[in-house]
């Protein structure tokens, strides 16, 4: 290489980010994913045997799933090749696969597709993968950070391993961090002090994200000033301008945060699902959505233990929509952290879900000739209404009646909460009834 191209290289390369400049090249260098890739795990496994195949990556941003990609290809020698979904067609995609084909025809080496964001290919570009990975011509990695089940076709589903890629742990992030801050092509010429604390202050705003981790770090130690510089919690939160919490509306941060909120709920954690409705409403989640969810939990999760929790939740959808944000939070808020404390029943859930089990397998009951309607022209004569007895001519207010036809116990109200009322009057209603 001429000292002309060698410095045009170093130029280029100086001016990447330095999460890119930092990612390693190996297996042994990759941070993370240990789930993935550690001893025994069945990925690793995959690549020992160089059995790769066609394998689907997917999880939140920077988690790493390009650097494995690329320390795959390295450690497999095989060709790697990048597409990015968004800017490629199928005129590209296919010149790529018929390049393939005649590498692993006239060389026998093997090529690693890689296709970025793979969620973003439609139907036909999806589909003219398919023969090509059958055919083992590539081993497809794709990457994408949208639930493949959901946006990769079923054929190429079938064809392709999944694996899930999860955020980075604080250490991990605070290791990566660490080993910029003294590698050469890194930030070791700014001969950075690093005061306790800083780099775990770092690693926690990332919310896992090693890439962000890092180039937050390159723009904290080259705004400071000349060497020696000194890093600080103070300077961090500085380049921070806010720290927005990363969250999809339309992919699987909806749907996990969400079931993170009904299950805290349910499980009685006022803390947890606080933070879980911070989370989504940090992230513009629609309120409207929110109080659905939680007039159906208040229902579904704590009925009749506690009658007021239905009031209160569709009284909060009511002065949601009327106040809106910001201050719904508040009403919000005030919802949730009832919820959470309430008694918890799903005795009215189960009672209606048996009930309509049974009816589904065909246990259909004629109503009982005392309960037919009897307003009629004619009624008498067929016998509707003969033998009904009303109810409030009793002094309880009950009567001795058969009102189903069959012996047979829906609804059971659990010990906790208005439900334990509840329970004991059922039992002397039923004595009465039965």
């Amino acid at each position: 290489m001429s000292l002309f191209k060698q410095a045009e290289q170093e130029h280029l390369e100086a001016a990447q980010p330095l999460a890119t400049r930092m990612r390693p090249t190996s297996l042994a260098d990759f941070v993370g994913q240990q789930h993935l890739i550690g001893d025994g795990a069945l990925l690793r496994r995959m690549i020992a045997a160089d059995r790769l195949g066609s394998v689907i990556f997917f999880g939140p941003p920077g988690t790493g799933k390009t650097t494995l990609a690329r320390a795959i290809a390295t450690e497999t020698s095989r060709k790697f090749v990048q597409l990015s979904a968004i800017s490629s067609g199928v005129k590209e995609l296919r010149e790529i696969l018929q390049t393939a084909r005649q590498r692993i025809e006239n060389s026998g080496e093997g090529t690693i597709l890689f296709i970025d964001e793979i969620h973003r290919f439609n139907r036909t570009q999806q589909d003219a993968l398919l023969g090509d990975v059958e055919d083992g011509i590539v081993s497809l990695i794709g990457a994408t950070t949208a639930n493949p089940f959901f946006a990769v076709n079923d054929a190429l589903i079938s064809r392709s391993q999944i694996f899930q890629f999860e955020p980075l742990q604080d250490a991990e992030v605070v290791h990566l961090l660490r080993r910029a801050l003294i590698a050469p092509r890194g930030l070791a010429q700014f001969a950075v002090q690093v005061e306790a604390g800083s780099l775990e202050q770092l690693a926690k705003l990332s919310g896992g994200d090693a890439r962000q981790a890092l180039n937050l770090l390159e723009v904290t130690v080259r705004s400071d000033g000349p060497p020696p510089i000194r890093l600080t919690p103070e300077k961090i939160a500085q380049s921070l301008i806010r720290c927005a919490a990363r969250y999809d509306v339309d992919g699987d941060d909806h749907y996990d945060c969400v079931s993170a909120l009904i299950k805290s709920l349910r499980g009685s954690d006022p803390d947890a699902s606080i933070y879980w409705l911070a989370r989504m409403l940090e992230g513009g989640e629609d309120v409207r959505f929110l109080c659905r969810r939680l007039v159906i939990l208040a229902s579904e999760d704590i009925g009749n233990a506690d009658p007021q929790a239905l009031v209160l939740a569709t009284s909060c959808f009511n002065a949601c929509e009327q106040v809106g944000l910001p201050e719904a939070q508040l009403i919000l808020a005030q919802t949730v952290t009832y919820l959470a404390c309430a008694p918890k029943s799903n005795a009215a859930t189960k009672a209606i879900s048996a009930a309509r089990n049974d009816i589904r397998s065909g246990m259909i009951v004629p109503v009982p000739r005392a309960l037919r309607d009897a307003h009629y022209r004619g009624a008498s004569e067929l016998g509707h209404g003969e033998g009904y007895v009303y109810a409030h001519d009793a002094d309880e207010g009950v009567v001795r009646q058969d009102y189903l036809g069959v012996e047979k116990i829906y609804y059971e109200p659990v010990e906790r909460g208005f439900e334990q009322e509840l329970r004991e009057r059922l039992a002397r209603i039923r004595s009465l009834l039965r």
